[in-house]
């Protein structure tokens, strides 16, 4: 269910007996409001530059951005919870211990490179941060026996930009549909076509204000795949997929691997042409995704997921 206007959400799965969270915070109809509004703190580039020799002033070189930091000032509200003062100190504690058992996210944690998800509704923008909750501090307060708690909790990201909470998804074929698109005899490589909707397989219109990444998936059977995106690079794989197996591709920074059916990394078939995972972003405006192979099915197929991208919300 999408999150009302000024509402937040943390979320991550179970692991084991570790439990998951799914934690809605940010208004007074949560319980859980906002004392201050919400800040994200971007961290300082670390510079590249290297003094000149024998010389005033430095050789600029390439900077890289550290994370975003979200920080909350939340007020835990169990005030009308109870009509006296004992109920509402116990559903008061109750209440923040809620708060601390999502911030505390061991669940997560646990896992390397696994991030918490932080979705947010503001003006009307449905936003997604991806990181993992951090510090928190209930505030000794006198009034915790009256029902109410003020609380300091911060979420670091895994790096500074906000994502659509929207997922777009585009799928590219290898061969066109009966009724649209090549005619034959067809040769391999065979590339997309357009689609009975009369919009071009593989087309993606990227929005937001930053590139973005794509998570590519490929499905069998289909030897030696390749993915490429027209007039920016190319994705291509010394492998085979039977039916019914498929290969994904996934350069988000969180995730950064090449799996096979879920289970088994493939990195090592990337060929040598293939740019790294860091380098496959899409950027904004209109792109076109091929597939190309050998297939002599007809049957496989590719999809390209992604998410717009924004420097802020």
């Amino acid at each position: 269910m999408p999150l009302r206007e000024g509402e937040w959400n943390l979320s991550y799965s179970a692991n084991g007996v570790l439990p998951g969270a799914n934690f809605t915070f940010g208004t007074v109809a949560s319980g859980y409001y906002l004392l201050e509004p919400y800040e994200i703190t971007y961290a300082d580039n670390d510079a590249g530059d290297v003094p000149m020799p024998q010389e005033d002033g430095a050789r600029l070189g390439q900077d890289y951005r550290g994370q975003a930091t979200i920080t909350f000032e939340v007020g835990v509200d169990t005030v009308d919870d109870a009509p006296s003062q004992l109920g509402r100190h116990d559903a008061n504690l109750d209440a923040v211990s809620v708060m601390l058992q999502a911030w505390d996210a061991e669940a997560v944690r646990r896992r390397f490179g696994t991030p918490a998800v932080l979705r947010t509704t503001q003006g009307g923008r449905a936003r997604v941060f991806y990181g993992r909750p951090r510090k928190i501090a209930p505030a000794g307060s006198k009034l915790t026996r009256q029902g109410y708690t003020p609380v300091v909790a911060t979420f670091v990201c895994v790096d500074s930009t906000a994502y659509d909470d929207v997922e777009q998804v585009t799928r590219a074929s290898m061969v066109p549909p009966s009724h649209y698109g090549l005619v034959g005899p067809l040769t391999t490589p065979l590339t997309m076509t357009a689609e009975s909707s009369g919009k071009v397989a593989g087309e993606a219109i990227v929005d937001g204000t930053k590139p973005t990444w794509p998570v590519i998936t490929i499905y069998g059977p289909i030897s030696n795949p390749v993915c490429e995106l027209v007039g920016r690079w190319k994705a291509a794989l010394s492998l085979t997929l039977k039916a019914g197996e498929r290969v994904v591709i996934d350069p988000r920074p969180w995730v950064r691997t090449v799996m096979r059916n879920g289970n088994a990394s493939v990195a090592g078939a990337l060929t040598r042409g293939t740019p790294r995972l860091k380098d496959m972003r899409l950027p904004k405006g209109r792109q076109d995704f091929v597939l190309r192979g050998a297939d002599a099915t007809g049957t496989s197929y590719m999809t390209v997921a992604w998410r717009d991208a924004y420097a802020y919300l």
